[in-house]
């Protein structure tokens, strides 16, 4: 009888031929890890990557003087005008910063900074590149504000501005406790005879009989309105170039169209102002001309991307593989922040680079691409700077876009 051999292992105990596969794949990757991490610590060694790198990103920085001096040159070009807002609270003011602009309200009350105690400033539509400022009066009206206080701020921010200027007074038709209004504007245009102003009368749709509930053809041929109309222009006889009646409402108060007598402010604003001024504001209410606008501010941007396109081919025609992406990646979020900051858009680096992201969509693989190209001997670094040159102003034009 044969006895069964107990030495055989049993079933359980054996490797397979998947277990012993897997343990020597996993040997030869650790291997190979292993001379990976040593090749590249001591090629880091050989060729001081990260000192490298500085040294190329100082040589090729965009300091903040060439920046200044780029909106300088541009800002002084600019055919910038400067609108003293005088009026009480809730007389219309913000309504027409609002429809010259096609800014929301919400917007507009975030943009608006302290300038004085008494008054507060909104560039549009960036503070570095201004096409309008809107310098706005606080607190007229209160028995408790320094009536002389106030124009004393307003005669120095005058004396100050360099660009076309603009009165705007703004009261509403059923206000006659006009005063501390005459007041100050007397008394700045006799300093300033030569800067022109424009009565605005507001809020007309409160005096509309009942069986009106839209506003009527313009101008408005209501005796309602005329009377009251009359009596404002006869409190200032002598202080005002022109006179109009506006009335800037709500998409939800139900008036249409919600900007009443654009077109009059529009065409009085024109008149009183120099061509080139009077010029912008037609462009800034003309559909087909915003794109003009916006182009004003993608030159000055593209002064940007053709610096930084410059830095990118150089940075990448050094040819060594993945050596200059941290540095290749610095420079474009840099880019992007300072775009963003000509657009009124304080960016910080990680914002930058979210942005960034979000633009360039399959950013790692193409850069991973181009620094492989850098193993073909000679051409590779040709291909590699034109292809970060010509990526690096892409994604500059494309956050113009997302910005303007």
């Amino acid at each position: 009888m044969t006895q069964p051999n107990n030495n055989s292992p049993l079933p359980e105990s054996q490797p397979t031929d998947k277990a012993k596969t897997a343990e020597t794949n996993h040997t030869w990757k650790n291997r190979i890890a292993g001379i990976w991490q040593n090749t590249t610590a001591k090629f880091t060694q050989i060729l001081p990557v990260e000192k490298f790198s500085q040294i190329i990103v100082g040589w090729f920085n965009v300091s903040e003087a060439e920046i200044a001096e780029i909106l300088a040159k541009v800002r002084a070009e600019l055919p910038t005008t400067e609108a003293i807002l005088i009026g009480k609270p809730q007389s219309g003011k913000s309504s027409i910063v609002r429809g010259l602009t096609g800014v929301s309200a919400e917007i507009i009350g975030q943009g608006f900074r302290p300038h004085t105690q008494h008054t507060q400033r909104y560039a549009y539509p960036a503070n570095e590149l201004p096409l309008l400022i809107f310098t706005d009066t606080v607190g007229l009206g209160d028995v408790k504000q320094d009536t002389q206080t106030i124009i004393q701020e307003l005669v120095s921010s005058l004396a100050e501005s360099t660009s076309a200027r603009v009165l705007i007074l703004t009261v509403k038709i059923t206000d006659f406790a006009t005063d501390t209004l005459k007041q100050i504007v007397q008394e700045l245009r006799q300093k300033y005879p030569n800067i022109p102003c424009l009565l605005s009368v507001t809020c007309l749709h409160e005096i509309y009989p009942p069986t009106l509930d839209n506003h009527p053809e313009y101008p408005p041929d209501l005796a309602e309105i005329k009377r009251g109309f009359t009596v404002i222009e006869e409190n200032f006889t002598g202080l005002y170039n022109k006179s109009i009646l506006i009335d800037f409402t709500l998409e939800e108060d139900g008036y249409t169209p919600v900007f009443y007598g654009l077109e009059a402010l529009r065409d009085s604003l024109a008149d009183l102002l120099p061509e080139a001024e009077s010029r912008a504001i037609y462009q800034l209410l003309d559909k087909e001309a915003t794109s003009q606008i916006g182009n004003i501010y993608r030159d000055v941007g593209r002064r940007y991307m053709l610096a930084f396109s410059v830095m990118a081919a150089t940075i990448s025609a050094v040819p060594l593989p993945f050596a200059t992406m941290p540095v290749l990646t610095a420079l474009q979020v840099s880019m992007v922040t300072l775009l963003g900051k000509l657009y009124g858009q304080i960016l910080t680096p990680s914002q930058a680079g979210g942005i960034v992201s979000a633009i360039a969509g399959g950013f790692l693989a193409q850069a991973i691409g181009r620094e492989l190209v850098k193993f073909i001997p000679g051409l590779g670094s040709v291909i590699a700077a034109s292809w970060a040159a010509a990526y690096t102003w892409s994604l500059g034009e494309a956050a113009c876009v997302y910005f303007g």
